[in-house]
C-alpha cells in the first residue's frame, strides 16, 4: 500500500511539474526558456518551436495522467519510461551544441533519472497486484 502511495504521489508531481512547463512554454516562452540550458536561442519565427517544446510536454503529461485515473500501472510504468527519453535527448541535445552542462546534468539527466525510478516503481506496483489479484483467485 505505502509503495502505491509513494509511486502515485511521485507521478503527480512530476505530471504536475512537466505540465507547468507546458503552460510555461506555450505562455510565455521567452521568459521560460533561458531555463532550458541552451547556448543561444532562436529569434523571431524560428522561436516558434517553443510552442512544440509546451505542446509536447503537455501532451505527455496528459497521458501519464490519464494512465494513472485509470489504474493502468503497467502501462503508465512503461510510457514513464519512454517518456524519460525526452529530458535524456534534451539534455544530449543542450551537451551537443555547447549549452550548460550544469542544466543538463542536474536538470534534464536528473529528471530522465527521477521518472526512470518512477516508473520502475509503477511497474513494481503492477506487478505486485497482478500477484495479489492470482492469490485472491
Amino acid at each position: 500500500m505505502a509503495r502505491r502511495i509513494i509511486a502515485d504521489v511521485l507521478t503527480i508531481a512530476s505530471v504536475l511539474f512537466v505540465f507547468s512547463f507546458g503552460l510555461q512554454y506555450l505562455l510565455t516562452p521567452a521568459a521560460v526558456a533561458p531555463s532550458m540550458g541552451f547556448a543561444h536561442w532562436p529569434t523571431g519565427e524560428a522561436a516558434e518551436f517553443l510552442s512544440v517544446k509546451g505542446a509536447r510536454d503537455l501532451g505527455s503529461a496528459i497521458v501519464l495522467l490519464v494512465l494513472l485515473l485509470i489504474r493502468e500501472r503497467r502501462a503508465l510504468g512503461w510510457a514513464l519510461l519512454a517518456t524519460a527519453l525526452i529530458p535524456i535527448g534534451d539534455a544530449t541535445l543542450i551537451l551537443v551544441h555547447g549549452g550548460n552542462a550544469a542544466m543538463a546534468f542536474g536538470v534534464h539527466y536528473a529528471t530522465a533519472a527521477l521518472v526512470i525510478v518512477i516508473g520502475l516503481l509503477q511497474l513494481s506496483v503492477a506487478k505486485r497486484a497482478k500477484k495479489a489479484a492470482a492469490v485472491a483467485a
